[in-house]
């Protein structure tokens, strides 16, 4: 092996250390949020819809912020990218759920369930992504407006 492919395993320490940190912290988050709102047997998997969902919300708001604001340190988007918003997610348990009700006979939930997750995923993302960079844009003109004497 040589010293340059030494290396660089080297430099992937800190990256997979913070990630499988920022994963635990995420995944403790979610068993948490199944502890406080805990679907019944057969039920609607309301909660795991709404972490999903608003895990993406969280991803679209920092990935706008990493990209166009601040110039973050080189392992916060493992950490909280990968790490806390992939072990909040579940798409894992989405999947499980799925199975559970189409096994339970409630196929009208775990086809609705399918569908819903996507839709809403991909609505979170785009509605944070949107209204994040539309904050931003009306923040930056407002500081312009101010810094030339014409705001409060």
């Amino acid at each position: 092996m040589t010293a340059l492919r030494r290396r660089s395993r080297w430099e992937q320490v800190p990256v997979v250390a913070v990630v499988a940190l920022g994963g635990g912290t995420g995944a403790a988050g979610r068993y948490g949020a199944s502890l406080l709102w805990p679907v019944a047997a057969g039920g609607f998997p309301w909660t795991t819809l709404a972490v999903n969902a608003v895990g993406c919300a969280v991803i679209g708001v920092f990935m706008v912020v990493i990209s166009d604001v601040w110039a973050a340190h080189r392992l916060v988007r493992p950490f909280f990218g990968t790490g806390v918003l992939g072990g909040f997610t579940t798409f894992s348990t989405y999947a499980v759920d799925i199975q559970r009700l189409l096994d339970e006979g409630e196929t009208r939930n775990g086809l609705t369930y399918l569908a819903a997750t996507p839709v809403a995923a991909f609505a979170a993302v785009w509605l944070a992504v949107t209204v994040t960079r539309r904050v931003l844009a009306w923040r930056r003109g407002r500081q312009t407006s101010v810094s030339r004497g014409h705001g409060a």
